[in-house]
């Protein structure tokens, strides 16, 4: 891999002082970001030189909860009668769209879902995967299409009992140890679980007691619906976060989804326990679920990131849906503003930091470069203190000109150079026909 020269940016560089460099200049070797600033433009003899022209220059963005799996459900009514509650949505749509899933599928949902997050100046992807009917091996298909692409991802596969008893624990274990054996930090793992509600207890202490073996973390959905503390509490007599606390699944590397309806015995275990919480706002809205308790949580200091549930792949529309539930539900036009803000650009660099040996999502020597150039000029004064506003209300919007991930250019003048993208789309509208097909025969 060799040199890189971005010239001519405003750089908002999310550093610890929250510089933001007019005329900076970025300085990449290999697959790290060597120097930034305002050296002159031919202190070094890149390979490569990009000329920013006076356009923002960001680190890349970070998804903290993801279903790639979900890719072909677009524009797709399941048959028969709407799904009118959460559980009628996982049995009638989502638990049918995994089980159609065969091996290419795997892969075509994550190639083209990953393009689409590099589009959007995504570089990181925390993703939970699930494909009942081709179960072993399905993390490597999604490690492929990652590496395809050229973007860094922490995968799992989502253990339930709702298909077969423990189906995806020697996946999950599988791929843990394939991740630690290997000195490449593009792709690491955590142990995958659905939620509490769909792990009986045979399961859950396998499960548990694998990956405390394996020493690593666990990702899960939790709370996201009432039901599931209903069906926990009915079946075992144990609160949510109880019943996980139990087993020793929240820590420091253990990522929980969600959270919406935990109560403050919840909120306090996930604390104590310096567990992460991720919300994803788009997706509680469109399945009509409710709202994240985000500013108790941060009351706590419970670290709470941002990830896109499948919805979509573009992280900045998660911030702003975020910032914008948060102040509708409360009625109250002062909160939240600088909270989703925080959870995109800065939790959810803390939460990979624990995830990954290689810092990112700062342009600062050291850093993997990770960095996007989105065809945004501002127009307003752009400062530190200004800079939210513009993510919010301008770049929310911004197409994304260049992607730069782990060194290498991804996305230049809106397209990935490297792969062929109108063959893969007219391969994924085969592939998704058929995964309807069969779902509607279900």
């Amino acid at each position: 891999m060799g040199s890189l020269l971005i010239k001519n940016g405003i750089l908002v560089t999310l550093n610890d002082s929250s510089d933001v460099l007019h005329n900076g200049n970025i300085y990449i070797e290999g697959k790290r970001i060597a120097e930034v600033g305002a050296f002159p433009d031919d202190k070094y003899k890149a390979d490569e030189v990009i000329d920013a022209g006076g356009h923002l220059v960001l680190p890349g963005l970070i998804n903290a909860h993801h279903h790639l799996y979900s890719t072909f459900a677009r524009g797709f009514t399941p048959p028969g009668d709407p799904p009118r509650n959460f559980i009628e949505i996982l049995e009638k749509l989502w638990w049918k769209v995994d089980r159609a899933l065969e091996e290419e599928d795997v892969y075509y949902s994550a190639l083209l879902a990953l393009m689409y997050a590099a589009r959007a100046g995504c570089t990181t992807v925390i993703d939970h995967h699930a494909s009942p009917s081709c179960t072993d091996g399905s993390l490597d298909l999604v490690e492929k299409a990652f590496r395809d692409v050229g973007l860094s991802g922490c995968l799992c596969y989502e253990v339930s009992d709702r298909n077969r008893e423990g189906d995806g624990i020697e996946e999950n274990e599988r791929f843990i140890k394939k991740c630690k054996a290997s000195d490449d930090d593009q792709i690491t793992a955590l142990f995958g679980l659905h939620a509490s509600m769909t792990l009986g207890t045979k399961t859950l202490t396998r499960c548990a007691d694998i990956g405390h073996a394996l020493e690593t973390g666990f990702h899960v959905h939790v709370a996201e619906d009432r039901a599931d503390g209903d069906i926990t509490f009915s079946r075992y007599k144990k609160r949510l976060m109880d019943r996980f606390l139990d087993y020793g699944i929240p820590g420091a590397g253990s990522i929980f989804a969600h959270g919406i309806c935990l109560d403050g015995r919840g909120m306090d275990i996930l604390k104590t326990t310096d567990s992460m919480l991720v919300s994803n706002p788009e997706s509680n809205m469109n399945n009509g679920l409710g709202v994240t308790p985000l500013l108790e949580m941060l009351s706590r200091g419970i670290l709470v990131g941002l990830g896109t549930d499948g919805m979509s792949s573009h992280m900045i529309s998660q911030a702003r849906a975020m910032y914008l539930i948060q102040r509708g539900y409360r009625r109250d036009p002062t909160v939240a503003f600088a909270e989703a803000g925080e959870a995109l650009l800065k939790t959810n660099r803390s939460i990979v930091g624990r995830l990954f040996k290689d810092p990112r999502g700062m342009l600062a020597p050291g850093c993997l470069a990770d960095i996007i150039i989105p065809e945004y000029v501002p127009f307003t004064p752009l400062s530190a203190e200004t800079f939210l506003g513009h993510l919010l209300f301008g770049l929310s919007f911004a197409r994304i000109n260049t992607t730069i991930a782990r060194g290498r250019i991804v996305v230049q003048d809106g397209r990935i150079p490297h792969l062929d993208e109108e063959k893969i789309r007219a391969k994924a509208l085969e592939k998704a026909q058929g995964i309807w097909k069969r779902i509607a025969a279900m």
